[in-house]
Order: structure tokens, then C-alpha cells, then sequence
């Protein structure tokens, strides 16, 4: 698709990863603060911005998860959504990963409130952090630690070709009655193996190339709810729930793109 807009990150070809994967490896203890990985991403992706605590960025995750490959994580934000002040994006980071900048959601009033559930991984023991920019220009961060491990580099599922004939099958519905004039709650799940170029195929044993979402795109009777730009560290088959504001009954679109690609669209009519 090469009109629309492109994730700002480029696909994790090997020099990618290896190049963070570097960033991502601790340093000895001697040579290098606790803190020090998240200096560096908060210095990379943030140059010059304060970014202030706020515990109103709620996090909700596991301190130890089952597996590093679908770890439940969850922000909710209790910031004004209104047309002059509002939060405009929402970066997700997990620390340890190869590719730290896990997903980035860019929100505005039609959104309601900052509120996303999904499932992410970790390659290891990680604090994972998030940042949120407001529409004022400025820039909130918040942080959970999570114990896992694998998420990454463990060992591919399933047939890699029943995988791709299957990919980009969307389920979407309404959490709830429909609800004019209020915000309303909608599940997404997409199909999709979400490949992250380091897992070995258990047929083959060679690497699976990376293959991802990395563009989801929401919009409500037409107009913008939310996009999300996705990396590796979403978990296969990708789930979100999130919020949209609703005037009147009408039609809610999902379009999502991967790194090859693909295209693949959802519709649902509410409130009918």
C-alpha cells in the first residue's frame, strides 16, 4: 500500500534487531544503572521533553505472567477528551524487547477515553512503560514491571502457510448495548501470526521472516476513532479493546495493514 502513511519504525530486518538488541542487553552492573535502557529509549524517542510521573495513567498487568508470548496489558487514562484538550498518543515500551517500542496509539475526542486492552510480549524480565502526549504538548509516562520470559524468540506455533491463508480474518463486536451519545466499548480480534523474524519454525527449524500488523485503523460513521502503529511485540492474533464515542447508531470500520502489504477491513453497524 504505498499511499498510505508508513509506521514511522521500519520492519525489524535483521540490522534492526541486532542494532536493538544491543540497546535492549544490559551492560555490566559496574558500567550501567538499572535504569539505563530506558535513558537511552527516553532520550531516542523523546529528545529535550520532560516527561512527568502521573499515576493516572492506570496500568493493569501481571507481575509474573504464564507466558512471555501473550501477556495481558491494559492502560486506562483519566485525562479530559475534549476538542481543545485532550491525549493525543499513547506509546507503549517494553524495555527488554529487541524492539522496545511495542505500539504507539494516536487518539483524539471521538476516542472518549485512552483505554486500550491488548496482549503484548516480553523477551524477558522488563519494566514496560508508557507515555502519553497531550494535545497541550505535554508528556506523561507511567511504568509496571513484568516478569516473563521467551516472548520473542520462542519457538514458532502451527504451519506457517495455514497461517497466511488465514490472515487478517477480523472478529468485531460491541461490549455491551449500544449506547447513543456515550462512549461505547468494542473487541477486536484479529487473525494473524505476527511473526517477529527470531522464532524458529518447528518443521523447517529455520527463522520465520517477521511478519506483523503494523497499521490499524478505526474510524466510526467515517470518521477517525483511533490508529495504532503495532510492531513484534503484539502477540499473535492480535486483541484490542477499546473506546468510541457514538452520536447516533452507524457503521464501525477496522482497517489493518501488515508489513507486507496486506490489507484486510472489518465493518460492524451498531445501534441499528
Amino acid at each position: 500500500m504505498n499511499d498510505r502513511r508508513r509506521n514511522p519504525l521500519c520492519p525489524p530486518c535483521a540490522a534492526c534487531l541486532a542494532a536493538l538488541a544491543l540497546l535492549a542487553c544490559p551492560l555490566p552492573a559496574a558500567a550501567q544503572a538499572p535504569d539505563a535502557p530506558w535513558t537511552a529509549l527516553q532520550a531516542a524517542y523523546f529528545p529535550g521533553k520532560k516527561l512527568e510521573p502521573a499515576p493516572f495513567i492506570r496500568l493493569t498487568a501481571p507481575a509474573r505472567a504464564a507466558s512471555g508470548e501473550q501477556v495481558p496489558f491494559a492502560f486506562s487514562i483519566d485525562h479530559p477528551m475534549s476538542e481543545s484538550r485532550y491525549i493525543k498518543s499513547v506509546s507503549i515500551f517494553v524495555d527488554g524487547n529487541p524492539v522496545p517500542l511495542t505500539a504507539a496509539f494516536h487518539f483524539g475526542p471521538q476516542s472518549g477515553k485512552p483505554d486500550i486492552a491488548t496482549r503484548i510480549r516480553l523477551e524477558s524480565d522488563s519494566p514496560v512503560h508508557v507515555v502519553a502526549e497531550a494535545s497541550d504538548g505535554r508528556f506523561y509516562v507511567n511504568t509496571v514491571t513484568v516478569r516473563a520470559s521467551g516472548g520473542c524468540s520462542g519457538p514458532a506455533s502451527g504451519d506457517e502457510a495455514a497461517a497466511r491463508v488465514g490472515a487478517g480474518k477480523m472478529k468485531l463486536a460491541l461490549d455491551g448495548p449500544f449506547k447513543a451519545g456515550d462512549v461505547n466499548k468494542a473487541s477486536l480480534l484479529i487473525r494473524h501470526p505476527m511473526s517477529t523474524g527470531m522464532q524458529r519454525d518447528p518443521f523447517s527449524h529455520g527463522f520465520r521472516p517477521a511478519y506483523f500488523i503494523d497499521r490499524i485503523a478505526v474510524t466510526y460513521n467515517g470518521k477517525p476513532v483511533l490508529t495504532a502503529d503495532t510492531n513484534i511485540g503484539i502477540s499473535e492474533n492480535p486483541s484490542f479493546r477499546f473506546g468510541f464515542v457514538a452520536d447516533k447508531p452507524g457503521a464501525l470500520q477496522i482497517v489493518a495493514h501488515d508489513n507486507e502489504g496486506g490489507s484486510f477491513r472489518q465493518t460492524l453497524d451498531v445501534g441499528g
